[in-house]
């Protein structure tokens, strides 16, 4: 069966060429191609007919169609892409001070179970390839016409559940001889699977390691993220601990201030105890409210909570809220394709 040649570390495009063609510079010129979003190996033309046709013999080029896509007022665009398989993934496009970010998906659904997000619904369908989440990049630059500069792994699915294929799409991404967008201008969101935080920092990969944390306790963390029943909240530290020794990096932790949940403040009080003298960032998100999902804080609330973070040590901010208007929160134009669709069909 032909493979999706996007799925291909640089090196190993190299090799294809050297054993098949005793030409290594064509992997240059390929890796290139594959970065700007061609579609076809005719499209290449610095490449032969011939070798664009045995090319295909052995490859196919992954593509992406936009299913939908948003505009908010506020600049945010969010893409509804369909897969070759008919499933379906969100990316969205942010525009800051610092240039254009992307947030993308990982999975095509996720099993992670919170109940804050959207993106659980029905469950995970399938992992991305690596020529899958790297697609995102590559077509919603070409699609805006734009050049993108910071990336977030932190859209539909769980990227430490797929672990491989995101090593894989990370290291593609950075490689020079493609988009090559630096490691330090990435950031990767687990809801805390120690296990894949243990790997990651022996990766020695300068990334930013976002924690989606969303409560002071196990006792609150059980009931909005079942993760926290398989790896309870010391456990989670300590890896954390673990990968501040080995990586030297900043951790950054995400906390979904939910109404009357987890925004109280002896909540703020009990998080200052547990991440007080850690190298750390914490950053506070305002739920974005979703049909059948729960309440924001009101922002009165989110400001006295870091305001007690900030005096008990801790470096916190507010996340500045985009795309409220088009749906932007991740999951949630997949969530309303899903429930057009009938009973067995793609998401």
């Amino acid at each position: 069966m032909k493979q999706n040649i996007k799925n291909l570390l640089y090196p190993e495009l190299e090799e294809y060429f050297v054993q098949k063609y005793r030409q290594k510079f064509r992997a240059k010129q390929v890796f290139k191609w594959l970065s700007l979003g061609v579609t076809s190996f005719a499209e290449m033309t610095d490449i032969s007919k011939k070798m664009a046709e045995e090319l295909s013999e052995d490859f196919y080029i992954s593509d992406l169609k936009v299913l939908r896509k948003e505009t908010s007022k506020d600049g945010t665009v969010k893409f509804l892409y369909e897969l070759s398989d008919k499933n379906t993934v969100e990316s969205v496009l942010m525009q800051y001070k610092h240039g254009m970010s992307i947030c993308i998906s990982t999975q095509v659904g996720c099993n992670m179970g919170c109940t804050f997000c959207a993106s659980t619904v029905g469950g995970k369908v399938r992992d991305l390839e690596a020529g899958e989440i790297l697609d995102q990049v590559i077509f919603t630059a070409k699609n805006e016409g734009v050049r993108i500069s910071n990336i977030v792994l932190m859209g539909i699915g769980e990227p430490l559940d797929n672990y491989e294929n995101v090593l894989r799409f990370l290291k593609n991404v950075n490689d020079e001889h493609g988009i090559n967008i630096g490691y330090r201008h990435i950031s990767l969101s687990t809801c805390g699977l120690v296990d894949g935080i243990d790997r990651l920092a022996d990766e020695n990969i300068p990334l930013t390691l976002s924690i989606s944390l969303h409560a002071p306790n196990d006792s609150i963390r059980n009931k909005t993220m079942p993760v926290s029943r398989k790896y309870p909240y010391e456990e989670l530290l300590g890896a954390v601990k673990r990968y501040l020794k080995k990586t030297g990096r900043r951790v950054s932790f995400e906390y979904t201030l939910i109404k009357d949940v987890n925004d109280q403040p002896s909540h703020a009080k009990e998080l200052c105890q547990h991440l007080k003298g850690m190298l750390c960032h914490i950053n506070l998100i305002p739920v974005n409210p979703a049909r059948g999902t729960m309440a924001p804080s009101e922002m009165k609330r989110i400001r006295q909570f870091q305001e007690m973070l900030i005096s008990g040590g801790l470096n916190a901010t507010v996340r500045r809220t985009l795309g409220t208007d088009i749906n932007a929160a991740c999951g949630q134009l997949r969530r309303a394709e899903y429930q057009n669709k009938k009973e067995g069909e793609p998401i």
